[in-house]
């Protein structure tokens, strides 16, 4: 059966995100400022780009304060995401980042049922337990990469929490409205985290928001394509697309962003070969969960029309 147009055109969309999200590591380690930094100018200006769309387009965006906080809350949740993600390339390498963020959807399978309140599937354990043995192999491949690999996975943890949070918001908001409120809230906690980290490491200002060179050109695309354009679109493809075309495609994330850094760093980013077999193993466990997921969901059809 052939597809109509506007669900091709909704599949190419994200495809076209999927492989825009997956240069956002190598943009964060490009630009010469810190995560920080990086984090506070993306969502300021994408803030700033939205709020531009939603007034040329006419868009009510005025809600009630309580659901602004709620949404604002969210976007704490993506600036740390953000930071974490950022920080993790820069501590190790960006394909260790990204075998680490390849866990984020294992991690939701645990977090929506937790938040949705329901039963936990049974082979999400199990899926989960060979995403562990994919990262164990990371693990003794480059065990001096521990640490990126840590904050990679605490970045995926807080993806996978406001993927669920998004998926309720997204059911009754406009897709710029959420993505302004969550722009900003990610804005001001950065903005508060930043002499905080002063304080900490004696960094000065400008190794935050010095910017240099090429530091413009990379952070607008950041901003404007990764986030004003891809972020929006992926927020509204919520509500045209069914939930296991998306996880399943989003997945690939992981995937281009591996091999676009090694065509770029080259030398940098090549590993042993216990990384790419781990880093294999954690891609396929996420790749086999929507797969397993919609398997046992025809099974309880089935066992419930023979009942």
């Amino acid at each position: 059966m052939t597809k109509s147009p506007s669900t091709l055109q909704a599949y190419l969309q994200l495809h076209l995100i999927v492989l825009i999200w997956g240069a956002t590591a190598i943009l964060g380690k490009l630009i010469s400022i810190s995560p920080y930094g990086v984090v506070l100018f993306r969502t300021t200006i994408a803030a700033f780009g939205i709020f531009c769309i939603i007034w040329f387009q006419k868009i009510d965006y005025r809600l009630p304060r309580k659901e602004i906080a709620k949404i604002a809350g969210t976007g704490i949740l993506i600036g740390l995401h953000w930071i974490t993600f950022f920080l993790a390339a820069r501590l190790s390498n960006i394909s260790i980042c990204l075998a680490g963020i390849a866990t984020t959807s294992l991690w939701t399978s645990f977090i929506d049922p937790l938040v949705n309140k329901r039963r936990i599937k049974f082979y999400e354990p199990v899926l989960g337990m060979l995403s562990v043995v994919g990262i164990i192999l990371v693990f003794n491949a480059s065990f001096d990469q521990f640490l990126g690999l840590s904050v990679a996975i605490l970045s995926a943890i807080l993806a996978s929490t406001f993927t669920v949070i998004n998926g309720r918001l997204i059911a009754t908001k406009n897709h710029y409205t959420i993505s302004m409120y969550e722009m900003m809230g990610a804005a001001v906690i950065t903005a508060l985290i930043i002499p905080v980290v002063m304080v900490l490491d004696g960094s000065d200002l400008s190794m935050h928001v010095g910017i240099q060179e090429w530091d413009w050109a990379y952070i607008s695309f950041l901003s404007l394509v990764c986030t004003v354009f891809a972020y929006s679109l992926g927020v509204k493809l919520m509500k045209q697309l069914t939930a296991f075309s998306i996880n399943l495609t989003i997945n690939l994330e992981p995937v281009y962003g591996i091999l676009m850094a090694l065509l770029i760093f080259k030398e940098d980013e090549h590993m042993d070969s216990g990384f790419y077999v781990g880093t294999a193993i954690i891609i396929v466990s996420v790749l086999l969960y929507p797969l397993v997921r919609r398997w046992a969901r025809h099974r309880n059809m089935d066992s419930e029309v023979l009942q």
